[in-house]
């Protein structure tokens, strides 16, 4: 292992962040469970970054991705694709957007910047809204629209980005409000920002923030908000790549709690559709699609085996009714995570939505964020069997925890003894 991690710093850049004082290599999966090169065996509780979304090894999907790799893996978009076509059918279906297209991408990154291009192209301006805390991707467009320091590597962009506030609940000038009041001060703020500047092309929003911690709005944010949008025909950008195909339990997309005023002009999706296999992709209404007047393809975008990955997938995830599981399986560990935090100093807030979970830290005593903390309980839940993940904005430090969504009540259970465990040895 140490030899592979003094390879990995050899060839890779040094800004390719891993986790843990002794990198993981994992080498197979099955179900809710990874194992390493050594043998040990872990319960997954990100997912690679939320992508496995049914289970690791679903033997669904792999034979759909062997049965496609016998045929032919890859022709590009110039030649007619029936599995992307079936896909598309489904995933426009699925959305909620009248006269839906759809465009597949090969990452949430990607779909990201598609989805800016036709926005600033419809509307004929590179402004963009964003808002603070947030993360689209590492592109240089989806950097340029990124309110979170820490994955911004640079201040340079394609596009003019003003920042809204509103994505975090209970942190900024606005937290001690009640929701409703909260909803008002964030919609009074984004109407005066309007009144300083050239209607904007779209509003961008992760309607939970992934990177950000699992931080989100009051309900009806963005309802709230999509009224003054329309009133200059400024478009709405719902970025689901971390809470699409029912990862909230509660709605199928993320923007559905945010839906009284109707759906997003367009939509952003990735991640778990593959369940590992590179898929993304960008949901719009026709005349937003279409806007575009040169040619264009994807050369690995929507290929075949890609998308026999994401049909499968996506038939496993309706039939089995993983929204459900999500609902009620991460309803019991959310509660039964609140209690642990109500024991603790250091534990500030469990918060999200389904398998979604954010467990914000701090310094006992204080307000402010404890990233060596996140660090120990990172590391301590390593070494008794549990992968989690970690994320947070400004002065924020917050465990990511985003089971594939067949997780069993003894596996959340089990899970969270492992978690306060780790939890305690750090408070």
């Amino acid at each position: 292992m140490n030899d592979l991690f003094a390879r990995h710093r050899q060839v890779l850049p040094d800004w390719l962040a891993l986790y843990y004082d002794e990198p993981l290599e994992i080498t197979h999966g099955e179900g809710r469970h990874v194992w390493d090169t050594d043998g040990n065996r872990y319960l997954d509780f990100f997912g690679g970054i939320l992508t496995t979304m049914t289970a690791h090894a679903l033997p669904e999907v792999t034979k759909a991705v062997s049965e496609q790799a016998g045929r032919i893996i890859h022709s590009s978009t110039l030649y007619l694709n029936r599995p992307m076509v079936e896909l598309a059918e489904r995933v426009a279906h699925l959305s909620g957007i009248p006269d839906a297209r759809v465009f597949f991408t090969t990452s949430g990154t990607e779909a990201n910047d598609t989805a800016l291009l036709l926005a600033t192209t419809y509307r004929r301006t590179n402004t963009v809204l964003a808002m603070r805390n947030s993360y689209h991707g590492r592109s240089f467009s989806a950097v340029g629209i990124t309110g979170n320091r820490g994955w911004s590597p640079t201040a340079l962009s394609p596009l003019q980005t003003l920042y809204v506030h509103g994505g975090v609940r209970t942190r900024g000038p606005y937290a001690e409000l009640n929701d409703r009041d909260f909803i008002a001060a964030c919609v009074d703020d984004l109407r005066d920002l309007l009144g300083h500047t050239r209607p904007p092309a779209a509003l961008i929003a992760e309607p939970i923030q992934g990177v950000g911690g699992f931080t989100s709005p009051p309900d009806g944010l963005y309802a709230a908000f999509r009224k003054v949008l329309q009133e200059q025909g400024i478009l709405w950008i719902a970025d689901e790549v971390q809470t699409g195909w029912g990862r909230t339990g509660e709605h199928f997309w993320g923007w559905q709690a945010h839906g009284q005023s109707g759906p997003p002009d367009i939509v952003t999706f990735a991640k778990g559709i593959g369940n590992g296999m590179s898929v993304g992709g960008v949901i719009a209404r026709s005349e937003i699609m279409n806007c575009l007047d040169s040619n264009s393809i994807s050369t690995f975008g929507g290929t075949q085996i890609t998308m026999a990955a994401g049909l499968a997938n996506l038939s496993y995830l309706l039939e089995h009714d993983l929204q459900g599981n999500a609902r009620r399986v991460g309803g019991l560990l959310i509660e039964r995570l609140r209690c642990v935090a109500a024991q603790l100093p250091g534990v500030r807030e469990v918060r999200g939505r389904g398998l979604m979970i954010g467990v914000e830290l701090v310094k006992p005593g204080t307000d402010e964020a404890d990233p060596k903390s996140a660090s120990t309980v990172l590391e301590s839940a390593r070494e008794a069997g549990l992968l989690i993940g970690k994320g947070g904005g400004h002065n924020t430090s917050a465990l990511r925890i985003a089971p594939p969504l067949s997780l069993t009540v003894a596996e959340a259970e089990e899970g969270a003894t492992i978690l306060e465990q780790a939890l305690r040895s750090a408070y």
